[in-house]
């Protein structure tokens, strides 16, 4: 089952009763005059066994520690946002599978060659899907995207990502004048990096729920990073985070600011179709797919992570 994302960007207060998510407003809650039948009927509840992601962008909003406790025992991933409304820090749950110390066994025991391996697999999957993107949206030329993708090796020691890369940023935004792709650059860079944000949370869930460790990754080993395998592993996700964003510069609205109804169309990014395993399914469902792949790929089960291509 789809899980559902939920978003607060304003004020409230976040409880749990009969395993239900509840919703009360800050304002209505104060009001001494509003009768008790009408606060009661104000709230709002959603069963915390169907949420998947919860975003949280106010600095007025209250949980207790029962709900926060209920969602980690769900794997729901938390998302909290900082004073610029962007997404800065998540909490997941320290542990998410029975097996799970046989699981962190043989991905820290996991080979130098099979860690190259994925590493392969997964940029040359990157890349087929950034030459997917650009077909799919521009008229540039994509053989080159291509054949560096056919042509990865074992721990993409000719740095094909970083040459896609270059031509794909650079193809991406025609309509931008001298767009350079960044945390810190112009818009659209803040739809990217917003998005990029809410895949990040859902892959890390996905790495949890399988029992593997996001902290220890593949490729990226920044020691700040707690998330080093699941910014290896969103990698051959992140262009259908390009592509939902390529359709909102492309359509005109005005993107310069991460209003609420551009940050609506990012949320949809977990339910976003993909075809994975020759079937059609919605992006957090394949991340689960894809994460269960990647411990048997440790365990020495299969020999390839399963990866999503675009529609």
């Amino acid at each position: 089952m789809i899980k559902k994302t939920l978003y607060f960007g304003n004020p409230a207060y976040l409880s749990m009763r009969n395993n239900q998510l509840v919703i009360k407003l800050p304002e209505v809650e104060k009001n001494d005059t509003l009768p008790e039948n009408f606060k009661k009927a104000s709230e709002t509840l959603f069963p915390i066994e169907d949420l998947g992601v919860v975003v949280l962008d106010h600095k007025q909003i209250t949980l207790t520690h029962g709900l926060i406790e209920k969602l980690l025992d769900n794997n729901t991933a938390l998302l909290t946002c900082d004073s610029s409304r962007m997404p800065v820090g998540l909490m997941l749950p320290l542990y998410g599978n029975k097996t799970q110390s046989e699981r962190f066994n043989s991905q820290i025991n996991a080979s130098d060659p099979l860690k190259k391996n994925l590493w392969q697999q997964t940029i040359k999957a990157k890349i087929t899907n950034q030459a997917e993107v650009l077909k799919k949206f521009r008229s540039c030329n994509i053989r080159n995207m291509m054949h560096w993708a056919g042509e990865v090796k074992s721990g993409d020691p000719d740095n094909f990502e970083g040459r896609a890369a270059a031509y794909y940023w650079k193809e991406a935004f025609p309509q931008i004048d001298n767009f350079t792709r960044g945390r810190e650059e112009n818009p659209p860079n803040n739809l990217l990096n917003y998005g990029y944000a809410i895949l990040r949370a859902v892959i890390a869930r996905s790495l949890v729920a399988s029992g593997l460790l996001p902290t220890l990754g593949i490729h990226h080993h920044n020691r700040y990073n707690a998330y080093c395998l699941a910014d290896d592993i969103m990698e051959p996700y992140r262009p259908f985070v390009d592509e939902l964003v390529f359709s909102i510069v492309d359509s005109g609205e005005d993107y310069t600011e991460l209003t609420t109804s551009l940050k609506s169309k990012l949320l949809q990014i977990p339910t976003i179709d993909v075809m994975i395993g020759k079937q059609k399914s919605p992006l957090m469902i394949a991340a689960g797919q894809t994460t269960a792949s990647l411990n048997q790929c440790f365990e020495g089960k299969l020999r390839k992570i399963k990866y999503p291509e675009l529609l």
